[in-house]
């Protein structure tokens, strides 16, 4: 992680079902968006009320972004560990727009909410330093191992990368 980049958890609810792509070099990426609502105390009301949602764009990369488009739905509790950033763009009709996006490193299901089962995927083994950044566990040369429910991950609704971009949102629009 660089200097000064904002690190955040956010829990909140998947707001678009995931979309897998992959750019020219082949390295997946997935985006989808998050909803954020807090609940707060009102007096008046003597209970708890919901507070503005806050949405958020998240982006996952590599092995990431390969798992949440197979397991994470909409609708879905989650809880996204990642780098926040404002990205700033303009709309076809030429009014400036700021997007809350999220670079996630961990995505998880939220446990309070319900259950979920794992499964361990495979993927080739990778070098000493890791091909995505990740360094290997110690003992291991960085292959996971091929447990007996490992399942290989389905790329049959991964879709190519747009030419074409009007925005953050315009795939998640589409």
């Amino acid at each position: 992680m660089a200097v000064n980049e904002l690190s955040v958890t956010v829990v909140g609810w998947v707001g678009s079902d995931p979309v897998c792509y992959r750019d020219d070099g082949q390295v997946p990426f997935t985006k989808f968006r998050l909803a954020s609502t807090p609940r707060v105390y009102d007096r008046d009301q003597d209970g708890y009320v919901d507070a503005d949602t806050s949405w958020f764009t998240v982006k996952t990369f590599r092995h990431l972004a390969l798992n949440v488009a197979e397991a994470v739905r909409r609708g879905e509790p989650v809880v996204v560990h990642g780098r926040l950033r404002l990205a700033d763009w303009v709309s076809p009709e030429g009014l400036p727009r700021t997007t809350a996006e999220l670079t996630a490193d961990a995505v998880g299901h939220d446990l309070s909410r319900g259950t979920t089962r794992f499964t361990r995927t495979v993927h080739h083994a990778r070098t000493a330093a890791g091909a995505d950044g990740e360094r290997p566990p110690a003992g291991g040369d960085g292959a996971v191992p091929a447990a007996a429910e490992a399942q290989p991950v389905d790329l049959s609704r991964a879709v190519e990368l747009p030419d074409d971009d009007d925005g953050p949102a315009a795939a998640l629009t589409a």
